[in-house]
C-alpha cells in the first residue's frame, strides 16, 4: 500500500511506524519523491527485513528480495571500517525520521545508507551501539580469517585446539552481541555457555581428528566443519538459555506485548542454529575438496606457504555470500500462530483480545 505524504507533515512517521509494512512515499517541495520502509523505526525491538529503506522511484530498485537486500545491508563487511561518529551521525538521521522531522537537504540515498548503518551497528531491541567483533557485518572479515586456519591447520591436535577455542571465543562473543537483549543474562550463564561449547567443540575436533587418522585425506579436512556445527548446536542454546528457561518476549503486529513464550524461544534460537550452520557449510565443505584437488598440481606444492593466506581468502568469497543468505532464511521478526503458545499465555491472549490476535511476533536474534 502506498501513502502520500508531504515531507513536512509530522504525522507521517506515526503512519510509517505503525507495523502495517506499509511504504510511505515522501514528497517534498521539489517534488522530489523519496521512499521509506521504517515499520519498525518506533520501537527497535521490531526491526525486521521489511525495516530498510527502499526505493519507490520507478519500481523497486534491487531485484531480489527485501529479505536478502535487508540482510546484505546489516552483513555489509564495509560498515565495519567506519567510525564510531559517523555510525552515531546514522543513528541521529534516523531518529529524526522517527521523530518527524527530516534535515532540509537529505536526499533519499542519504537516508537509505543512514538506515543501512543503523541496522548493522545498533542493536535491534536497546538501540545500542554492539562491539565490532560481534556484529553481523564483522562476520566476513572475522570468520574468513579463523574459518581459514581451522581449514588450513587441522592435521595436529594442539592445531586443532588453539583454532576451535579461538572459533568459539568469537562465537560466544557473537552469539551474545546478536541475542534477544529484552532475556538478561548473567555473567555465571554466560560462563557456562562459553565452557560448555568451547568443551563440545574441542572433543568433537579432537576425537574426530584422531578417529580419521587412517580415514582419507578428504575425511580429515571435514573434521573442522564437524566440530563447528556440533558447537554451534549448544553455544547458541546455552548462551540464550533465559530465554528457553523463562521465554522470550511476544506481541502483536502493533507492538503492544503480550507476555513470555518459552515455545517462540526454541522456534526462534532454533532457526539461529539452522542459519549459522548453513552459513559455515559451504565454505568448509567445498573448499576443502577444491584444496584437495589443487594441492596435487605441483605449482602449489612450491607455495605451501601460501596455502593458509589462500583458503582465508577463498573462505571470504564464500562468507560474503553465504552470510547475509543464511541469515535471511528465516525472518528477523519471527512469528508463530497464537493457537501453538503455551496453554496459559495462549489462554491469556484470547481472554483479553478474542480472536482478534491470531499471530505472535518476537525478535529470533541473529
Amino acid at each position: 500500500m502506498i501513502i502520500l505524504v508531504n515531507i513536512n507533515c509530522p504525522n507521517w512517521l506515526n503512519q510509517c511506524c505503525s507495523h502495517t509494512n506499509q511504504h510511505v512515499r515522501l514528497r517534498s517541495n521539489s517534488t522530489e519523491q523519496v521512499s521509506l520502509c521504517l515499520s519498525a523505526a518506533a520501537e527497535p525491538s521490531h526491526r525486521t527485513e521489511d525495516t530498510h529503506l527502499t526505493a519507490a522511484l520507478s519500481g523497486c530498485r534491487c531485484s531480489c528480495s527485501l529479505t536478502c537486500r535487508h540482510f546484505f545491508n546489516i552483513t555489509d563487511w564495509r560498515t565495519v571500517v567506519l567510525p564510531d561518529s559517523r555510525l552515531d551521525e546514522a543513528k541521529a538521521l534516523v531518529e529524526s525520521c522517527r521523530a518527524g522531522s527530516i534535515p532540509p537537504g537529505t536526499t533519499e540515498d542519504q537516508l537509505h545508507y543512514a538506515k543501512k548503518l543503523y541496522d548493522s551497528a545498533f542493536h535491534p531491541d536497546t538501540g545500542d551501539r554492539m562491539n565490532l567483533i560481534g556484529r553481523m557485518s564483522f562476520q566476513v572479515p572475522g570468520g574468513m580469517a579463523i574459518t581459514g586456519f581451522m581449514l588450513q591447520f587441522y592435521r595436529t591436535v594442539p592445531a586443532v585446539v588453539f583454532w576451535q577455542w579461538v572459533n568459539q571465543s568469537f562465537n560466544a562473543l557473537v552469539n551474545y552481541t546478536n541475542r534477544n537483549a529484552a532475556s538478561p543474562i548473567t555473567p555465571k550463564q554466560i560462563g557456562v555457555a562459553y565452557i560448555t561449547a568451547t568443551s563440545t567443540a574441542l572433543a568433537t575436533a579432537v576425537g574426530l581428528n584422531l578417529y580419521t587418522k587412517k580415514a582419507p585425506p578428504l575425511v580429515a579436512r571435514w573434521v573442522p566443519f564437524a566440530a563447528v556445527a556440533a558447537a554451534n548446536c549448544v553455544n547458541i542454546p546455552m548462551m540464550r538459555q533465559q530465554e528457553i528457561l523463562n521465554g522470550i518476549a511476544v506481541t502483536d503486529e502493533n507492538g503492544n506485548k503480550l507476555g513470555h513464550s518459552t515455545k517462540a524461544a526454541a522456534k526462534g534460537i532454533t532457526q539461529v542454529v539452522i542459519s549459522r550452520v548453513t552459513m559455515a557449510a559451504p565454505g568448509m565443505i567445498v573448499l576443502p575438496i577444491i584444496m584437495q584437488r589443487l594441492e596435487k598440481y605441483k605449482f602449489m606444492q612450491r607455495i605451501t606457504f601460501l596455502h593458509g593466506p589462500i583458503q582465508v581468502m577463498m573462505v571470504g568469497v564464500f562468507l560474503i555470500f553465504m552470510v547475509p543468505a543464511a541469515c535471511s532464511l528465516f525472518p528477523q521478526r519471527c512469528s508463530m500462530a497464537v493457537s501453538k503458545l503455551e496453554p496459559e499465555l495462549r489462554d491469556s491472549i484470547r481472554s483479553q483480545y478474542g480472536d482478534r490476535v491470531q499471530q505472535v511476533y518476537f525478535n529470533k536474534g541473529l
